[in-house]
């Protein structure tokens, strides 16, 4: 068989097959590790992405044979730990993705890495706390424990400590919790006296997937969503009762409870479906989960498939429709530069640049875009041990946004915009940037109250 140097055909991301017998068999691993791992010393093009490919480089170059063969594989799992399942090698980068023959998909291998890793109880009790947002979520959430635990994230003798005992970076920033929830405090649903109007793939309704950052640390976000999709005549409905999406389980390798979050919601997604809704969530990671990550876990389950296919991006969303005509584009307040970062999480569903298309059709906006990833993740950047690389990751996009000097900055991740904000707060200006969503941005421009 003759073997291409590079691809230049579609991605065709296979099903992660975690079902299989080989999968879980560690001496399978190590072999699968060590040739993706040769394939990728040899090509070096992700290099500038995350922290997993220097970790390799470096392991390789400091080997007595200068390859892969030199490297002892008890250090592999230096170069998984580093990997938080961005995706964006696969994506974007690798031009050995399937259909090229030589099938190099480095996330599903990295996941099946942590998978392994998990199973065999080798991940700290932090890290298994720190991805089981529901209940900890939850419990924080409540009324006076919000306020006890915003107080500790500002107090640098709890940090300090916190980065003692648990292993919280003392100067990573971590988001607020408030007791004002939008599954407590909002209606069930908006516009209901709408008559739906469907286009293209949109029904004209459509149930958003509130997300356990959106409901506990971001109802803003969530809030002006909300008055964006009813100002423009789209009935919303709330899913008040969807668990996590699975996305912080997934990058800790808990597949188990990954199908278990996806048992809980599925039902619930599909009644909203079969209501004539198409969903929507606010966190591209949460999108991606129902996109992409879901189905290539489960690609028999036709009710996965069923929720794949209606379930969209915010703007991929409001861009179907404003090429039907049917947004309004009476805008009040030009919003002037916008330096607006791409979540990776977004860029991998390939649906384009449509919230810097909606945002450009904004009369007076100019909108710079930064595709680069901010090195957050959902967990990466608040552990001791990686919060530096996270702030090394994010450096380039906080020099961008510098250079653009915008009237104002964001991205589609709010996770990722407060590291940013965070960046732009170094070394010594705390808390004197806020990240603006950018569907906060289109609400301001409507002049929405």
């Amino acid at each position: 068989m003759a073997i291409r140097e590079g691809n230049l055909s579609a991605p065709d991301r296979q099903p992660l097959g975690w079902d299989k017998p080989e999968f879980w068999d560690k001496d399978k691993l190590d072999h699968e590790l060590e040739r993706v791992f040769d394939i990728c010393h040899g090509c070096r093009r992700c290099v500038n992405l995350c922290d997993s490919f220097p970790t390799l480089f470096d392991l390789v170059d400091e080997s007595p044979t200068l390859e892969v063969d030199g490297v002892n594989k008890a250090d592999y799992m230096k170069v998984v730990d580093q990997c938080f399942l961005c995706d964006l090698c696969a994506e974007t980068k690798c031009p050995y993705l399937p259909p090229h023959e030589w099938a190099v998909d480095f996330p599903h291998l990295m996941l099946r890495a942590k998978a392994q890793k998990f199973r065999a109880g080798d991940t700290k009790w932090r890290d298994r706390i720190i991805t089981s947002t529901d209940p900890v979520f939850d419990a924080v959430s409540i009324p006076g424990i919000n306020r006890l635990a915003n107080l500790a994230a500002g107090n640098n003798t709890l940090r300090e400590w916190g980065d003692k005992m648990v292993g919280i970076h003392p100067k990573a920033p971590l988001p607020e919790f408030t007791a004002k929830t939008i599954s407590r405090f909002q209606p069930d649903s908006f516009g209901d006296h709408f008559t739906p109007v469907a286009c293209s793939r949109t029904t004209g309704k459509v149930a958003i997937y509130i997300t356990c950052y959106g409901d506990h640390n971001e109802p803003k976000v969530v809030e002006d969503l909300i008055k964006v999709l009813v100002h423009n005549g789209v009935q919303v409905r709330l899913l008040k009762d969807a668990k996590c999406c699975g996305m912080p389980k997934l990058e800790l390798g808990d597949l188990q409870k990954v199908q278990s979050l996806k048992d809980a919601n599925l039902p619930l997604f599909l009644d909203a479906i079969e209501d004539g809704y198409d969903l929507i969530g606010p966190v591209p990671s949460c999108v991606l989960m129902y996109k992409q990550e879901i189905p290539l876990m489960f690609p028999g389950d036709a009710d996965v498939a069923k929720v794949k296919a209606r379930f969209f991006d915010p703007f991929e969303f409001l861009m179907l429709r404003h090429k039907a005509g049917l947004i309004r584009t009476d805008f009040v307040t030009t919003l002037g530069k916008v330096a607006y970062h791409v979540a990776c999480h977004q860029r991998v569903q390939n649906i384009g640049m449509k919230t810097k298309e909606f945002l450009e059709s904004i009369p007076g906006t100019e909108v710079t875009a930064i595709e680069r990833c901010s090195g957050h993740d959902g967990t990466y950047a608040v552990k001791s041990e990686t919060y530096d690389k996270a702030m090394k990751i994010v450096r380039p996009v906080v020099r961008k946004v510098k250079e653009t000097a915008p009237e104002t900055f964001g991205s589609d991740c709010p996770m990722a915009g407060r590291l940013i904000a965070h960046g732009l707060d170094q070394p010594d200006n705390p808390d004197t940037h806020h990240a603006e969503h950018p569907i906060s941005m289109v609400k301001r421009a409507y002049g929405i109250e």
